[in-house]
């Protein structure tokens, strides 16, 4: 049930519903109290109008009274005092109330006997008051349901925005540690392509610290910074590394997690061996509503792990687009297979 049209907790904590609810539900006990004064055939219009107007009134009292009090409480956990209490309270105050109203309609009507019929009103007065406070209880402890239920979502999206801004933090330093790697090598063996390195991973961290606030980028922007990424890779394995991509010009306006691509290449190169004679072949490319990354296997007796990679995949991706990355491992190929995401509102680029 939806109760937000009905009912609201302002930023003071008070608890509010709407009038249109006290109104017409008062005005309806008002007539229902009076369908037993209909069936007598004597009846006035005007003595059962009036009779109607004092269970319209008392109502209206009892709705206004229990949500004057509920303040005091709202606030506080709900427990079985907080509503025998005012139970009570609105019980004895409703005792007063239907006697003045009463004494009050015997003085504006003195041809109608209402006083002889106390014990009946009062009588009523007690029925319409248990209806009308179990339909506040049932409003509160639901509203209540409803915050808690709201909060908790906050919470938990609170929760997945953090560990995914962690996961972004990672990304930048396992790719500057694989590359100083790569830098190192090539100084060992004097390789005159290190200034060109230098060069392009500058540009890479350029471009890295522009989007690093980035939820998503276009694939063909991607697609830029793996091209940059491969001459740095191929300035260190030469031949022994060979990616091909092959995408459509439709593919490359869906959007992708920044550096997810460069993720998958260097998990690769993490767990495959490297030669001459025996290339590194990977493949980017797309099937229906994925974009895939599929790579031979020749893999490393102990491939080195520093527990990122997929796992950093993963978690993007489930905060992103609640969507699973698909992994194919056969004997002789390992394929990643990414959903392509259609739309980026909501993220920030």
């Amino acid at each position: 049930m939806h109760l937000s049209k009905y009912i609201e907790l302002k930023t003071n904590g008070v608890f509010h519903v709407s009038k249109k609810i006290v109104w017409f539900s008062s005005l309806f006990i008002g007539i229902l109290a009076s369908i037993p004064k209909i069936m007598q055939l004597h009846i006035t219009l005007v003595e059962l109008s009036v009779d109607a107007s004092i269970a319209f009134l008392y109502a209206l009292f009892v709705w206004y009274y229990n949500l004057h009090i509920l303040p005091a409480y709202s606030v506080q956990a709900p427990n079985t005092d907080f509503f025998g209490k005012r139970l009570l309270k609105s019980n004895l105050s409703g005792i007063v109330i239907m006697i003045l109203l009463v004494t009050l309609h015997q003085l504006l009507f003195p041809k109608y006997q209402f006083g002889s019929m106390m014990l009946m009103y009062q009588f009523r007065g007690v029925l319409i008051n248990l209806t009308i406070f179990m339909f506040i209880n049932f409003l509160y402890q639901s509203y209540n349901a409803q915050q808690i239920s709201l909060q908790y979502e906050r919470i938990k999206a609170d929760n997945l925005n953090a560990q995914y801004e962690l996961l972004k933090q990672q990304v930048n330093p396992h790719f500057l540690f694989n590359s100083l790697n790569t830098l190192q090598a090539m100084i060992d063996i004097q390789d005159k392509g290190a200034s060109e390195f230098v060069r392009n991973l500058s540009g890479f961290y350029r471009y890295s610290l522009e989007s690093r606030q980035d939820d998503l980028i276009l694939l063909k922007d991607e697609i830029n910074i793996l091209e940059s990424f491969i001459f740095l890779l191929r300035s260190r394995f030469e031949e022994g590394i060979d990616i091909r991509i092959s995408l459509d010009e439709q593919a490359g306006n869906t959007y992708i997690p920044p550096f997810t691509l460069q993720l998958l290449v260097e998990n690769c190169i993490k767990h495959n061996i490297l030669a001459l004679d025996s290339p590194l072949r990977i493949e980017i490319s797309r099937e229906g509503d994925f974009l895939v990354v599929r790579n031979n296997k020749q893999l490393k007796n102990n491939p080195a792990s520093v527990g990122i990679g997929l796992s950093n995949i993963k978690g993007r991706y489930g905060y992103i687009s609640n969507q699973e990355i698909r992994i194919d491992n056969t004997e002789h190929e390992f394929t990643i297979k990414l959903p392509l995401i259609y739309e980026s509102a909501g993220y920030r680029r």
